[in-house]
This record gives C-alpha cells, structure tokens and sequence, in this order.
C-alpha cells in the first residue's frame, strides 16, 4: 500500500533538514547553468537543439542529487553532471518522452497529460540504474505508474497550491519550493518504484 501524498511532503521536508542550503544552492547552480548555455547557444540561434540534447542528461543528475537528500547519501553539486556518463540513454529517453507526449497531445490535451504522468518516472529509473536502455525506462516507468497516476496528479494539485502561496512572498518562496519539490517526486518515486506493479516486472 503506497503513501499518501501528505506524508510523502513531510517526509521530503524532514529529509532537507539540515540540508535546505545545499538543495538551494545546487538547484540554483543548475538553474543558472541552464540559462547561461540558453543565453551562449542563443547567440548562434541554435539554443533550442543544445537545449534538446542536454536536458535529459541534466535532469538525471538532478535526479540523482535530490535522491541522494532523500535517502540522505552523499549529495553535491557534482551529482548534476553525472547524467552526462550516461549520455546517449538520458538524451534518448528525454527525446523520446518528448515524441510520445506531443504524439498523444495531438489527439486531445487529456491523453498528452496522462502520457507526461505515465512517462514521469523515466528519468528517475535511469538516476537509479543507468543500465537501462531509453525503451527500458519509459516501459517501466508506465508500468510503476499503474494505479498511481490520479495519485500523482493530485500530488502536482498540491505542489500548485503551495506555487500560489510562494507568488504572495513576492517570489522569494520559489527558493524553497523548487528544490523541496524535487525531493516530494524522489519520495513519490521511491515510494511506487517498489510496489507491486514493479515487482511483476522483475
């Protein structure tokens, strides 16, 4: 029986005491690593393909950090660029997710958001195994969603609650809830990654 999401948001706040600075600062540094590669590439008007082939491997070590603050392992901003040692596999899963999810969009808004959740686990599954392959991940990770894609969804309605609240702190408040989201969805990811439906899979 999975967590309800209440607890799951306790338990991420638990898990960053102590640790509020280095998720801040290390989501920071990936924010504006991504802004400053925008800004470089822009001037040669290809930002939009560097950004394509770098995300993927980005958000797996973003992944991998926030994990790390959750499981309270070993984290530092040297975790953002170990999704670059698994290349080929992040850039393939995040350019895939892209094309499924625009593909499903195109038939109706509706079934391009229930894509986005089944898919949200992919780049989580190769943070913690980058054995992997791209087809690997996102197969697995629709099959870890079974059952916990209206769980997922009203976690996010909770998450924009709490984004609401932080644009009546002037924007000061984002400084908070962007990196305590992340550890939310490492909780919700290991939370399901070892529920039933996983381990029919093995």
């Amino acid at each position: 029986m999975s967590t309800e999401n209440i607890e799951l948001m306790r338990m991420a706040r638990k898990s960053l005491d102590r640790k509020w600075v280095l998720a801040i600062g290390t989501y920071l540094v990936y924010v504006l690593l991504t802004i400053a590669i925008q800004a470089v590439t822009a001037i040669f008007n290809f930002a939009g393909l560097i950004s394509l082939i770098i995300t993927g491997p980005l958000l797996v070590g973003v992944n991998i950090f926030f994990l790390n603050i959750y499981r309270d392992h070993q984290a530092g901003v040297e975790n953002l660029f170990e999704g670059f040692q698994n290349f080929m596999n992040a850039f393939a899963a995040y350019l895939l997710m892209l094309v499924f999810i625009i593909l499903w969009a195109l038939l109706l808004i509706v079934p391009g958001i229930i894509a986005a959740i089944s898919y949200s686990q992919t780049l989580f599954l190769l943070a913690d195994d980058p054995t992997l392959g791209p087809m690997d991940a996102i197969d697995k990770s629709k099959a870890i969603m079974e059952g916990y894609k209206m769980k997922y969804f009203r976690l996010t309605l909770r998450i924009f609650g709490l984004t609401l609240l932080c644009i009546l702190t002037l924007g000061i408040g984002f400084f908070f809830l962007l990196p305590y989201t992340q550890v939310v969805m490492a909780a919700f990811y290991e939370d399901i990654k070892n529920g039933p439906n996983h381990m029919e899979m093995e």
